[in-house]
Parts: structure tokens; C-alpha cells; sequence
């Protein structure tokens, strides 16, 4: 999630990360595949995509290909599509936003969660045009019909390349190269979304190696190649041997792979694209979106429906190909593939929770109940129990992920 505010109050924010919304309908259930082209002439509706950064981001190439790739599923032509680069999440948002709605755009999109508030006043101006906020948390509580969010199952794709790291990782230790199951974590902001990721990526390490513990040190940007660089250096310099990341540069696989080349044991596992280009031995793979499998759906409800066809949140997994990990590396552990097929089965068919509260403890006891919904704007949950039967369900209640709970394992050095 992407949120121009202060560190200080990001950390007051995701000390009980749960925005508000009254409880959405189950998000992995509302929209179908959207497989199959539109049949009708809808020549004339246009799509306005709202970007961070541009595709030299590789999380805004994310959003832009899965855009490119949901017009073409439909049969539409990519010159419908209105692209807006390096959109920052201030009122430069919302102005953008009113230009393409007066510029005749049936709907419009934005990647980055600090743009929500700003595509929310829109929203309440152009009742006509649909705006859909990626990664936003807010339209089931604004009480507008044509405010929508959608989102992945990102923490499935976290998990995965955590599987891989931990295979990685029990293979030197094995083979004796290092001593330490010591990982690291280069991650942007201590929001919900970051800490659900982590924690997915650091419970698939510990799928294989169990005694793993890992450090996370936040850029406090979502992207900044120098400081996370910096950050993978100086968790490098601490001792893990294995550094993932929720930060949107090559700056953490690139100073991974020249500790590597300076003779280092360690290894990079990447977000949002494929690292092997510029971490050709130290890439292990990547956690990978796929957007286009919620904006076909999304776009494909727009043209059928009209915003009352699109539910508030929207989000799906691997069940519908959402995620994904890259190619794996040339230096991945045999067996790596076998065992990801495995995982991916088990996922797909419901028989891995990756949230299995029997896995983790939060200072040292497990946790029953959790309410990530919040009602009133204190950044703390009134409702919505994210805990049934000792599992708790991440994105269910509203697409955007709301699980900031800090499990015993992994400490935050910054």
C-alpha cells in the first residue's frame, strides 16, 4: 500500500492496521474469470490508468501489463487505455483523476493506496465514472456506488518464494556453508500489507527450516534503489544469508548479487518482476502479481453492469493465476520445483492455510482472535473476526490484506 504520510503515523497506523469498511462480501468469490472476450461494440469506453511511478517501477509494469493484458482478453484495443505516469499521492491525484473523467473514461484506476482518498472525491463528483483504487480499503465504507477495490492474494506468492528461500536455506546449512537459519527482509513501510507479506514469506521459510529467524528493516520509501540497497547491505552485514523484499527497485537483489560476486553466501529472492537480469546467480525467484486476473474480471463487470455489477473489494489467488513466482534461479536447491508444485496444489485445493495460527505465536502465545475491521477511524478493529477455527483469513473480509500482527521470529529494526 502506498500512503503519503508520515512515518510516525504509518507506525501508529499498522500497530493495528485495519481500515475502515464495514464488512465486504468474501472477495474471492465475486467475480467471474473474465476468460472470454465481450461480445457487443464497446469501441467507445475508455480506461484511465493512474501510476505512481512508470514502468520503470517494476510494481507499476505489474499494474500496467495486467491492464494491457485485460483489454486484450476482452477484445478491446489498448488505445482506449489513457495512461497517467508518476501521479503522486497528493491532489496532483485527484486533478489527474478529474481530467480523464472529463475526458469521457468509463473507469478509471489507480495503483497506489495514498491515491484513495484523493480517487474517493472524485468519485463523489463523477457518480457516472467508475474508480477503482488498487490496493485500497475504503469503498465499502464510503458509502459511494461507484468507489471499488481490488487486490491479490499477494501473501500466496509471499509464502511460495518463502518455500524457495527456506529450501535455499536448509541446503547451506546442510552442506554447512553457513551456521545461521538468518534471513532479512528489506521491506517500504510498516503497513498491514508489508507485514502480512513478511510474515507469509517468513512462515514459508520456516515450512523447511523451522528454527529460521529473520530481521526486517523498512526503507520508508516504496522506492528508493539506494536506500534499499543500504538496507540489504546492512542486513548482509549482520549475518543473513537470504534477503527478500516488499520494496519496488532492483536495489536489494542488485547489492545482493555484488556481495555475492565479492564472494558472500547469500541470495536474493525479488517482488514484482523477475531479478535474474540483474541478479543472475544471487535471484532465487520472485513473488510475482498477476494483475490482470482482477482487472479482466473488474473491466469485464464494467462493460456487462455498470459499477453495480463490480463488488466493493475484489480480490483472488492462485485459483484464478493471481500470483505467481518468477523462473526459479540457476542456484535454486534441488527439488525446489517439485516441492513448489506441491505447495501450489495445496493452496489451490484449501488443504494449506497459510495463516495457521498453530504455526506462529505472538509473544510467545497463540492467537485466538483478531478484529481487522475498523469503524471509526482509530486505526483499530471493531468488528470483522479474521480468526475461524484457528485460521486466520487474510483478504476475505475486504480485499486489501489486514494482518499487522507481529509473530515471535522476526523483529523490526527500523
Amino acid at each position: 500500500m502506498k500512503k503519503l504520510i508520515s512515518l510516525l503515523l504509518a507506525l501508529v497506523m499498522v500497530f493495528a492496521f485495519a481500515a475502515c469498511g464495514e464488512k465486504a462480501p468474501d472477495s474471492g468469490a465475486e467475480l467471474p474469470d473474465g476468460n472470454g472476450e465481450i461480445t457487443g461494440d464497446y469501441a467507445d469506453f475508455k480506461i484511465g490508468a493512474i501510476l505512481i511511478h512508470d514502468e520503470n517501477s517494476g510494481y507499476d509494469l505489474a499494474h500496467i501489463n495486467g491492464i494491457k493484458s485485460a483489454v486484450n482478453a476482452l477484445g478491446l484495443s489498448e488505445d482506449q487505455i489513457t495512461w497517467k505516469y508518476n501521479i503522486s499521492e497528493d491532489e496532483a491525484c485527484y486533478d489527474t483523476a478529474v481530467d480523464l473523467a472529463e475526458s469521457g473514461c468509463d473507469i478509471i484506476f489507480s495503483d497506489s493506496y495514498g491515491h484513495q482518498s484523493y480517487m474517493q472525491q472524485a468519485a463523489g463528483e463523477y457518480e457516472d465514472v467508475i474508480f477503482v483504487a488498487a490496493t485500497g480499503d475504503t469503498a465499502a465504507s464510503s458509502g459511494l456506488a461507484n468507489l471499488k477495490n481490488i487486490f491479490t492474494y499477494v501473501y500466496e506468492s509471499r509464502y511460495v518464494s518463502g518455500v524457495v528461500a527456506g529450501m535455499k536455506l536448509k541446503e547451506l546449512l546442510d552442506e554447512g556453508l553457513v551456521t545461521e537459519p538468518y534471513v532479512g527482509y528489506v521491506g517500504a513501510k510498516p503497513y498491514a500489507e508489508v507485514v502480512s507479506g513478511y510474515t507469509a514469506f517468513f512462515l514459508g521459510v520456516q515450512s523447511i527450516v523451522p528454527e529460521a529467524y529473520m530481521d526486517v528493516i523498512y526503507t520508508g520509501e516504496w522506492y528508493d534503489p539506494t536506500r534499499e540497497a543500504e538496507a540489504a547491505n546492512a542486513l548482509m552485514s549482520k549475518g543473513c544469508v537470504i534477503i527478500g523484499q516488499h520494496a519496488d527497485s532492483t536495489g536489494a537483489p542488485s547489492a545482493v548479487q555484488a556481495a555475492k560476486d565479492g564472494g558472500a553466501v547469500v541470495y536474493s529472492v525479488g517482488y514484482n518482476i523477475d531479478m535474474l537480469a540483474v541478479a543472475p546467480t544471487a535471484a532465487l525467484t520472485s513473488a510475482l502479481n498477476n494483475w490482470g486476473a482482477v482487472y479482466t474480471p473488474t473491466i469485464q463487470k464494467a462493460l456487462e453492469g455498470g459499477a453495480a455489477a463490480i463488488p466493493d473489494d475484489y480480490a483472488t489467488g492462485i485459483v484464478n493465476d493471481g500470483v505467481s513466482v518468477s523462473v526459479l534461479g540457476p542456484e535454486c536447491a534441488e527439488g525446489t520445483q517439485e516441492k513448489l508444485d506441491e505447495v501450489w496444489a495445496a493452496l489451490a485445493d484449501g488443504s494449506l492455510n497459510i495463516f495457521d495460527t498453530a504455526k506462529f505465536t505472538v509473544d510467545g502465545e497463540t492467537v485466538t482472535s483478531f478484529l481487522a475491521l475498523d469503524t471509526d477511524g482509530d486505526f483499530e478493529g471493531d468488528e470483522g473476526e479474521a480468526i475461524e477455527d484457528g485460521i486466520f483469513y487474510e483478504s476475505k473480509l475486504r480485499s486489501a490484506p489486514y494482518f499487522s500482527l507481529r509473530i515471535d521470529g522476526i523483529t523490526e529494526l527500523s
